[in-house]
């Protein structure tokens, strides 16, 4: 336990962290070119939002013996229980970090050349691709930006397929950049973020109350505000890279406090700020922002809990899931995809993934399958498998050294899993919402045999209150029921798929690029229509 205001302020900032704590909302203030009495003496900020990149200027940090005296006195308060009083110094220390922010000169390739005339199609603006490096596009090209981070694969495999989707409907009209807020573009601690989270979710536990703890809206609102006042500037300097006239967040981390950077600038009607949940049913609090433009759903649940949240009707879209445009093209049949790819074209084929990390009970699962699938008696095979290893290698070579009875693939990380699920006829995975959604696309019956605590406890009766699938944690269990689906219980097999193909959403994700496109075009037309007008 943390003895001095010194070890308070780090134990806070890990915290934030750690538990993922995303703060009370505080009132916007402009921006001053007056210095505070209690700012280092340096450059002050123009008001104006017409500066090319290479004049930004930024505002001066805080003077440390400031800060330190505002935090020492919101710590006394807090210690000392007095409600209104330590109110006043939290809102004064938010305040000070959050609202003297750089000079954004984002979102401005529809309104605002770089010298600071009105964008003719004539000028061009510059770029930075997610490592940094310049890029050139023309001044039509509008420039889209998709906020992810890496807590779990989920995440930014919707990113890359919202930016592939782009790239194949609207070719060189958008700019995608990808990038990971926290990690990329925020100090230690918040960029842990990724790390904090595999931690977090390998203890259950843990991670059931970190859930659930950040759940109400005064937890993470005040969180957020706090997190905003500590690292606003880097935010939005991150921001600024891009110049975006799109920010879409497909995490639940990635709305507040870049929406708060971007009020206390007056961008929002400039800057098109759009969410794309990325989970099927019990998703977190965070993912709903009054403020979006669109809040993209998978599923009508989702989409109530959007409209619990405050959120109205024109905010909000059912299209589904995102998943990589190649699940949407045309594929061989079943039949020559297993020729494709090696496997006995005469065996149905269950398909066992464990992620992209090869994690859970892949291999106690496959040796119960390489039992089961075998009939002793006849002494032949019912069934084969695939199982994808992904980043495992440990895990591939253990079950390559395994005498197999029946047809077994051994994969590692596969970039082509539509071909994979269209040569299998049911699937064992654990319940991320992803491949769930890939799964129904292919119409592939699924056997759900783990979840993490949270986000994925409502996917479980997603898929097998809708006939699409079953849970198991038993491996021999899970055994058992393909078994039966490939023998006896055929009949129940293909239901299922048929389940799965009614619940798939393939064109989700050219349904919301379509949309942004839409957007897009109607906010550049008011804006042309003031232009006009003045």
């Amino acid at each position: 336990m943390p003895t001095s205001i010194s070890g308070v302020h780090d134990a806070f900032l890990s915290m934030n962290c750690i538990f993922h704590l995303p703060i009370f909302p505080v009132k916007s203030y402009q921006s001053s070119t007056q210095l505070s009495p209690i700012c280092a003496p340096e450059v002050a900020v123009s008001s104006s939002w017409g500066h090319p990149v290479s004049e930004v200027r930024f505002i001066p940090q805080i003077n440390k013996n400031a800060r330190s005296t505002i935090f020492n006195s919101l710590v006394s308060s807090l210690t000392k229980g007095v409600g209104s009083g330590w109110r006043h110094y939290f809102n004064q220390f938010v305040r000070l970090h959050c609202e003297r922010l750089p000079l954004l000169p984002i979102g401005l390739t529809s309104f605002k050349t770089a010298n600071g005339s009105h964008g003719d199609g004539d000028s061009t603006t510059r770029g930075v691709d997610d490592n940094g490096s310049q890029n050139k596009c023309g001044e039509s090209a509008k420039k889209v930006l998709i906020l992810m981070s890496d807590t779990g694969g989920g995440h930014r495999a919707s990113a890359e397929a919202i930016q592939a989707a782009f790239e194949l409907e609207f070719g060189d009209e958008y700019k995608v950049f990808v990038t990971d807020l926290w990690k990329d573009h925020t100090p230690w601690p918040f960029n842990q973020i990724p790390r904090s989270y595999s931690f977090l979710v390998k203890h259950a536990t843990l991670w059931k109350v970190t859930f659930h703890g950040t759940a109400p809206r005064i937890i993470h609102q005040t969180n957020f505000a706090a997190t905003s006042a500590l690292i606003a500037r880097e935010v939005a300097i991150g921001l600024m890279k891009y110049q975006p006239d799109i920010i879409i967040s497909v995490h639940p981390l990635m709305q507040h406090v870049p929406l708060r950077v971007l009020k206390s600038r007056g961008l929002l009607k400039k800057i098109l700020f759009t969410t794309v949940i990325t989970d099927l049913s019990t998703c977190h609090p965070t993912w709903f922002h009054k403020l979006v433009t669109r809040c993209y759903c998978p599923t009508p649940e989702v989409a109530r809990r959007a409209s619990k949240a405050g959120l109205q009707p024109s905010q909000i879209r059912v299209y589904g899931l995102p998943v990589r445009p190649s699940f949407c093209k045309a594929i061989k049949s079943k039949d020559d995809l297993k020729k494709d790819l090696g496997m006995d074209e005469d065996l149905l084929a269950v398909l066992l993934t464990g992620g992209g990390e090869g994690m859970g009970p892949v291999e106690k699962t496959a040796r119960a399958l390489g039992e089961t699938l075998y009939n002793e008696k006849l002494g032949e095979p019912i069934g084969q498998l695939v199982v994808i290893c992904g980043r495992n290698q440990k895990l591939a070579k253990r079950l390559q050294s395994i005498q197999w009875k029946m047809p077994v693939q051994i994969r590692g990380f596969e970039t082509n899993m539509e071909e994979w699920m269209g040569a299998c006829d049911c699937i064992i995975t654990k319940a991320g919402p992803g491949t769930i959604a890939e799964a129904m696309i292919r119409g592939l019956p699924i056997i759900l045999n783990d979840y993490i605590a949270g986000q994925e406890v409502g996917n479980v009766p997603y898929v097998v209150e809708n006939g699409a699938g079953k849970f198991s944690k038993s491996p021999k269990e899970i055994a058992n029921i393909v078994a039966n689906w490939f023998g006896p219980k055929a009949e129940e097999l293909k239901k299922m798929s048929q389940n799965a193909l009614k619940l798939a959403r393939p064109d989700a994700v050219f349904k919301i690029v379509h949309d942004l496109d839409e957007l897009v075009r109607q906010r550049d037309a008011v804006s042309q229509c003031s232009l006009s007008l003045t």
